[in-house]
């Protein structure tokens, strides 16, 4: 196994789980939320967070690492149009996933002090979880085009 194919292992690896993690936390919110079961929900949210801090999170920092290695390995220069590309949409599913991270966090506070309360989600809950959901689709859309670069490589 030479270090190449290990750091694009890896690379890969962080992609899936970015990705995976990102549909199956927006599954399992929205599924969540849609039974109203304020209990339900702060439960989900809470798990949705730590998810986030493990494996999202984890994986995000990987990517920009195992991404110089792959440039370093290959002698790929940072001036090809798909890389730069894709650090940019990098960058721009950043500024969607940091708010949607801090959202998560209240979100599940406020869903813990409403099951704990036994009283429905306040506004606020309804609120951040619009834009939670809106936010998702920039973010998730820009990750799936950076997969896409990734593989295609256009020039």
């Amino acid at each position: 196994m030479t270090p190449y194919f290990l750091v694009k292992f890896l690379h890969v690896l962080g992609a899936i789980v970015i990705l995976g993690t990102g549909t199956g936390i927006a599954f399992f919110m929205l599924m969540a939320h849609r039974t109203n079961d304020v209990a339900f929900i702060a439960r989900t949210a809470s798990v949705a967070v730590i998810a986030d801090a493990i494996f999202t999170l984890s994986a995000v920092l990987l990517q920009p690492v195992t991404g110089g290695l792959l440039m370093m390995l290959s002698a790929t220069p940072i001036t090809e149009r798909w890389l730069l590309a894709s650090l940019a949409l990098f960058c721009i599913a950043g500024l969607f996933w940091i708010p949607v991270v801090f959202m998560q966090i209240e979100m599940r506070d406020l869903a813990r002090k409403a099951a704990e309360q036994r009283v429905a989600l306040p506004e606020r809950y309804v609120v951040l979880f619009r834009r939670w959901f809106a936010f998702g689709f920039p973010g998730f859309g820009a990750t799936i085009l950076i997969l896409w670069l990734m593989i295609a490589k256009p020039v």
